[in-house]
C-alpha cells in the first residue's frame, strides 16, 4: 500500500467518526509515510509522533489511530500529531493550540 492509498482508506473510515485529516497535506502525507514505515518496521502502524517499543502489547496505546486521539481532539480540536482533527480546527474556528502529550511517563520508557 502506498501513502496515497492509505490517505483514501483511513479517510473513508475515519471521517464519518468525526475525525479528518489536517487541511496541511504535505503533513499529513508525511505522517502517511511514516506509518507505512513503521508498519514495516514494526508489523503495526505505531503513532509516527513518539517512540516505540516495538512490542505490540506495549505499544497498544499508540497504534493509530492512538487511544489519546479522541480526548486530544475533544479539548484541542487536533490529536498530537496534528494528524487528525475537527471540523472547527480545520474551519479555523477554534484556535490551533498546542496538544500535551498525555501518554504517561512510565509507558514511554522513561
Amino acid at each position: 500500500m502506498d501513502a496515497t492509498k492509505l490517505y483514501e482508506t483511513l479517510q473513508k473510515i475515519q471521517e464519518p467518526k468525526g475525525y479528518f485529516f489536517s487541511r496541511d497535506h504535505a503533513h499529513v502525507m508525511g505522517l502517511m509515510e511514516a506509518l507505512l514505515v513503521n508498519k514495516e518496521r514494526y508489523g503495526y502502524m505505531v503513532c509516527p509522533c513518539r517512540l516505540a517499543a516495538g512490542d505490540r502489547e506495549a505499544d497498544k496505546d499508540i497504534i493509530c489511530p492512538c487511544v489519546y486521539r479522541e480526548p486530544d481532539v475533544a479539548e484541542y480540536g487536533s490529536c498530537y500529531c496534528n494528524l487528525y482533527v475537527s471540523k472547527a480546527w480545520n474551519d479555523q474556528t477554534i484556535p490551533h493550540e498546542y496538544v500535551p502529550e498525555r501518554r504517561p511517563p512510565e509507558k514511554m520508557g522513561f
